[in-house]
C-alpha cells in the first residue's frame, strides 16, 4: 500500500494506517473488525477528518467496510481491492503463514536469507516482497513487525463477516482476475449492503493486485476519485 500512498500523496491528503497487530501499531489480543473499525474511526476523529475516501485490501478492505457502517457520515467513498463483504469458508493463507514461521525459526541476518526462507513454503515473489516490508532488525536478526500468532488466532474470524444493512456510499471494487475473493456468486451479497456499488477487473493479477500491478491500480483509483 505504501507505493499507492507515495503517489496519491501528490495531490491528495493521504493518512496511511498501520491497523492494530500490523506495522508500527500496537499489538492486541482483540482482533475483531468492530475493534479495528474502532481503531480507525478514533484515528479519523482525533484528527478532524469529518470527509474519507476510505481504501483497503484484503482484511483491511473489511475493515473499511465495518467502519463505513459505523460512521456513514464521515465516510464519503469507499475503494475495496479484493475482498467481498462475505465469509469465506477455505484457508487461502496456510502456506502464507508457514513462509512467516520458517523466517521466525530461520532466524535470518540478511534480508536475503529471510526471501530464502519464504520462498520454501511461499511461491510468488511478489507476496514474498510485500511481506518483506514488514520485517525489522532487532538485534543481530531480522523479525517480523506484525503479530502474527495472533493473526494466525483469529483467522477464521477474519475469513468469516456479519451482514451489514444497505450502505449507499460510492464503493468501488477491485478485483483481481485470477483471484477468487470477488466472484459472480458473491454480486448479490455486495449489492445487498453496497448498492452504490461498482467494480473493475484488473487482468493478469491475483489477491496480491497492489504488489502485482501498482500503475493499473492507481490508475482505476484516481479515475474514481475524480
Amino acid at each position: 500500500m505504501g507505493l499507492l500512498a507515495r503517489d496519491l500523496v501528490k495531490d491528495h491528503r493521504v493518512i496511511s494506517v498501520d491497523l492494530r497487530n500490523h506495522g508500527r501499531s500496537f499489538h492486541s489480543d482483540d482482533h475483531s473488525y468492530q475493534a479495528q473499525a474502532f481503531d480507525v474511526l478514533n484515528l479519523l476523529n482525533h484528527l478532524k477528518i469529518e470527509n474519507a475516501t476510505l481504501v483497503g485490501h484484503s482484511m483491511g478492505g473489511k475493515v473499511a467496510m465495518r467502519l463505513a457502517s459505523l460512521a456513514p457520515k464521515i465516510v464519503s467513498k469507499m475503494i475495496i481491492m479484493d475482498m467481498a463483504p462475505v465469509s469465506y469458508q477455505v484457508d487461502r493463507h496456510a502456506n502464507v503463514f508457514a513462509g512467516i514461521l520458517a523466517v521466525e525459526n530461520g532466524a535470518p541476518t540478511a534480508r536475503s536469507e529471510a526471501m530464502d526462507l519464504m520462498a520454501t513454503e511461499i511461491e510468488m515473489d511478489g507476496v514474498r516482497q510485500f511481506l518483506s516490508k514488514s520485517l525489522y532488525k532487532d538485534g543481530d536478526r531480522l523479525a517480523w513487525r506484525f503479530n502474527h500468532r495472533v493473526l494466525k488466532s483469529w483467522y477464521w474470524e477474519i475469513t468469516g463477516w456479519e451482514t451489514l444493512a444497505p450502505n449507499p456510499v460510492s464503493t468501488l471494487f477491485i478485483k483481481g482476475a485470477d483471484s477468487d475473493y470477488i466472484t459472480a456468486e458473491y454480486q448479490a451479497q455486495i449489492l445487498q449492503q453496497f448498492p452504490n456499488a461498482k467494480a473493475h477487473v484488473i487482468a493478469n493479477t491475483g489477491h496480491w493486485l497492489h504488489a502485482e500491478k501498482p500503475e493499473m491500480v492507481l490508475r482505476t483509483i484516481r479515475k474514481f476519485l475524480i
